[in-house]
């Protein structure tokens, strides 16, 4: 297929995420002073966009609470840098099954499966420009962990999305994960054109080679938007191919702990170097401005 650069590109810094590693890394941070801080430099190096999670600022472990959610969004917009709020709306579909000869009843410990209403409470609470569906069910890394998103759950939060003007981010990890989104579209719980993130080499979704990329891209309708990332050492080199492939591009620790071999990075080193490459490439970086125009998104004030 002929080349199809993007010369417009915008950065997305996914902050923090909800993988364990949080002890793996001291720049991975925890508290919402902490979470909002790095979301803050990495919009001063350049991100767009910043994607949050939230974690438990004692112990680092992932947490839905809604009071954190709260004081990361405040702190954000309080700021004197501009950014698009990006949150998370891919906790609570987390199924662990017991041993093979056992699978039920699911562990209690790690399992955290609750409603589509549940799912979105911070998202209506604190109204982001944008949030993630995670638009599909699949195997996750860990040998019994399920990420479990049902057509069911995904059309109930997709229209809880839509009706709120938030605009959902749809995180596919397979091409399959679009055939569903296109579905979405087509059945009206989301509008066109919509936006996309290819999630690539996340195990055990699309594998992280340039032909299953590719396939990915041309799965995407020509007048959606997308994104793509890669974990680990990978990370820079898919800054690149999203760029050629047409696409923008994500970074930050949620994906990817190291700014080179054994160098911790921070989350606005990451931005810094991905700016600098699709620079170099005869791109331009947009800023929060030009992508709200793009995306048709409106800057909104929490609810009072």
């Amino acid at each position: 297929m002929p080349l199809n650069m993007n010369n417009e590109v915008f950065i997305t810094c996914a902050v923090t995420g909800s993988g364990s590693t949080q002890d793996r890394s001291s720049h991975v941070p925890r508290s919402p002073k902490q979470i909002a801080d790095s979301a803050i430099a990495a919009a001063k190096a350049g991100a767009a966009i910043v994607h949050c999670h939230v974690r438990d600022p004692e112990t680092g472990a992932p947490s839905r609470k809604l009071t954190y959610y709260r004081e990361v969004t405040d702190r954000i917009r309080d700021a004197d840098v501009d950014v698009v709020l990006n949150l998370t709306a891919g906790m609570g579909g987390d199924m662990i099954f017991g041993d093979v000869e056992n699978p039920l009843p699911l562990k209690t410990d790690g399992t955290d499966m609750i409603g589509a209403s549940a799912r979105v409470a911070h998202v209506a609470e604190c109204l982001p420009e944008i949030c993630t569906l995670d638009c599909g069910t699949m195997n996750f890394a860990e040998a019994d962990y399920v990420m479990t998103n049902t057509p069911g759950m995904l059309s109930a939060m997709g229209r809880m999305m839509t009706e709120l003007g938030v605009k959902p981010e749809i995180e596919a990890f397979d091409t399959g994960h679009l055939w569903y989104a296109k579905q979405l579209v087509e059945d009206g719980v989301l509008e066109a054109p919509a936006l996309v993130q290819l999630c690539m080499g996340v195990p055990w979704g699309a594998p992280n080679d340039l032909n299953t990329f590719m396939a990915m891209v041309n799965n995407v309708p020509p007048d959606w938007t997308f994104s793509a990332f890669s974990l680990g050492r990978n990370q820079m080199a898919y800054v690149a191919a999203a760029v050629l492939a047409g696409g923008n591009v994500r970074v930050g620790l949620e994906d990817n702990l190291w700014l080179e071999k054994g160098v911790l990075a921070e989350n606005w080193q990451l931005v810094e170097r991905a700016h600098s490459l699709i620079e170099n490439m005869g791109a331009r970086v947009i800023g929060p401005t030009e992508v709200r125009a793009r995306l048709n998104l409106i800057k909104q004030a929490p609810a009072a």
